[in-house]
């Protein structure tokens, strides 16, 4: 008995609950919230598509610096980061063993000299000599043996006269080479430029080819850069492009593109003239962005995008003016806009300016709507 007054006695308290509610059909449903925000669209425009390829910085002329003959470095006159100016002297070799070579070659051309003088006297006393023999023989007064012996003498020291200035002009020819061999112990710099590496010290021996010294051309630089063979056709010379060094953009121009390519990575190398800047120096890396035609894609304000921990996401809009949180992956920013990957398609409506406000599941009112 009591069981079923209990049941009776629940019965009517749930009846008389409803019988309160049940004039409010907003009461059992629930509302939806309006709140006022901006709305944009998102838009599908062609944006031109390109390649970014790495690269080093480097001056458009660089020396390296090595000796020509064997010898000791007395002095290295610079050192890295130091100006120069062409013809400047750079390293000096120890020369006393070409300075004695130049000096036998010095003695050597004054005995040639001395011996071609003593040999024009005696070619002008032949000469004289076989002169007023043909006179007398003329007179019938030399007989002709004697006639051939003062010709074959003339003959002989003017051949002698030959020889002698033969043998002067090799001795000028050897002091003339010991000179030039002397001033390969003066290393000086081929061009006005910078001192980019200093690779020996005083004290030790330098050897023919091997480097000494690296000279960076002064004025402008290059950015030296590798480009897919996918893609060098699209490249021509002069063309401008968008460079980065150094975290600076910067417009620069393509100067050479080298015909042939790498049959390692089957790439090209391109040098880019790059803008004059106190910023930008010889072995930097930088970035250039070459275009590879257009391509479509969908763009949204980035004002329209909300940070979700490491999330980004947008309030877009359904048929009835509801938001709802989407989530997003996002490319490359163009300008004031961004382009997205995925989560968004074109012409959807989204809730620009959303800060930190909770809209998902809100109906939005539309105030000044401004499109991308």
């Amino acid at each position: 008995m009591k069981i079923l007054l209990w049941a009776s006695l629940l019965a009517a308290s749930t009846a008389l609950i409803a019988g309160c509610h049940g004039g409010d059909p907003a009461a059992t449903s629930g509302t939806i919230q309006t709140m006022q925000a901006r709305v944009v669209e998102s838009q599908q425009q062609q944006l031109l598509q390109s390649l970014k390829s790495t690269g080093t910085v480097h001056a458009k002329e660089t020396a390296v610096v090595s000796a020509q003959v064997m010898g000791r470095i007395q002095q290295v006159l610079v050192r890295e980061g130091d100006s120069v100016r062409a013809g400047q002297t750079l390293v000096v070799l120890d020369d006393a063993a070409l300075r004695s070579q130049v000096e036998q070659g010095q003695a050597g051309v004054k005995a040639a000299q001395n011996a071609q003088a003593a040999a024009q006297t005696n070619a002008a006393l032949a000469a004289s000599t076989l002169d007023r023999y043909k006179q007398l023989e003329s007179e019938k007064s030399v007989s002709p043996q004697e006639m051939d012996e003062v010709s074959r003498r003339a003959e002989a020291a003017a051949a002698n006269l030959e020889a002698v200035r033969a043998q002067t002009d090799a001795a000028r020819a050897q002091e003339s080479g010991a000179r030039t061999m002397m001033s390969y112990t003066r290393l000086v710099a081929p061009f006005a430029g910078v001192v980019t590496a200093r690779l020996a010290d005083p004290g030790t021996m330098a050897a023919p080819g091997v480097p000494l010294l690296q000279v960076d051309q002064a004025g402008a630089l290059q950015l030296d850069a590798t480009v897919d063979e996918s893609v060098i056709g699209a490249i021509r010379k002069g063309m401008k492009l968008t460079v980065e060094v150094n975290g600076a953009a910067a417009t620069g121009s393509v100067a050479e593109i080298v015909p042939a390519a790498d049959p390692s990575s089957h790439s090209f190398l391109v040098k880019i003239d790059l803008p004059s800047s106190s910023q930008t120096r010889a072995g930097m890396y930088g970035t250039a962005e070459f275009a590879n035609g257009t391509r479509q894609a969908i763009l949204i304000p980035r004002s329209a995008v909300v940070a979700r921990g490491s999330l980004n996401c947008v309030y877009v809009l359904d048929g009835q003016g509801i938001a709802q949180l989407r989530y997003l992956t996002l490319g490359a920013a163009q300008g004031n806009l961004v382009e997205v990957l995925s989560g968004v398609s074109a012409g959807e409506k989204l809730v620009d300016l959303p800060s930190d406000r909770e809209l998902a599941g809100k109906r939005i009112q539309t105030s000044t709507g401004v499109r991308p």
